[in-house]
């Protein structure tokens, strides 16, 4: 993970680096985003989990009352802080919510991009669950992985079949609604065949 994130602020942070090596990428998570956003549209308080360097942060912010933003590397942090904007304001803090537990009292929370990097996934979701009753938790397929890059791998300790996520995650909350999603189309089809998984847990 560590080796990731050095390759990405050398490149000059997560979302420079996606935009010189894959320009079409940058797409596909920015609709992943805008899938968060319409599901968690008019919550009062959202808790994002794993922001990176925040580019694409605004986008739920657009559509949600307060929005603050987390994630474990100090450096990713203090890019989206220096390109925060007043026309959305966005709250980032370097916080490990595995490590340093839930933070409390939010409506909502979203991970995208983190599940794949944790091994305790059970204490992963377990403090999500105590952030908010409602989570939305986006990842690579287990079946994605045959056509990921070296790169792309290096840090995926976790990665899922559909049927796996939703069974760890109903664990955890009491429906859990399963969506995939292949570059920016979003689908509710035969989850093996899915690039990306999106699982909504309510309640």
């Amino acid at each position: 993970m560590t080796g990731i994130y050095d390759i990405c602020h050398a490149a000059g942070g997560m979302s420079k680096f996606e935009w010189e090596r894959d320009p079409k990428r940058l797409g596909f998570i920015l609709a992943r985003y805008k899938f968060v956003a319409k599901m968690l549209e008019g919550k009062t308080n959202v808790l994002e989990v794993g922001c990176a360097d925040g580019f694409c942060s605004r986008i739920v912010r657009q559509h949600v009352g307060r929005l603050t933003a987390i994630d474990v590397d100090a450096r990713s942090i203090l890019e989206a802080k220096a390109r925060a904007s007043k026309a959305w304001p966005i709250e980032f803090y370097c916080y490990d919510i595995v490590a340093d537990g839930p933070m409390l009292g939010y409506d909502a929370v979203y991970a995208l991009d983190v599940f794949e990097h944790i091994a305790d996934e059970g204490r992963l979701l377990s403090n999500l669950r105590e952030c908010a009753p409602v989570v939305v938790v986006g990842t690579p397929s287990l079946e994605s992985q045959t056509h990921a890059s070296e790169l792309s791998r290096r840090g995926h300790v976790n990665c899922k079949s559909g049927q796996d996520l939703r069974r760890s995650m109903l664990a955890h909350w009491s429906n859990v609604f399963l969506f995939g999603m292949n570059d920016e189309t979003l689908h509710t089809g035969f989850p093996p065949m899915a690039h990306y998984l999106l699982a909504v847990g309510v309640g």
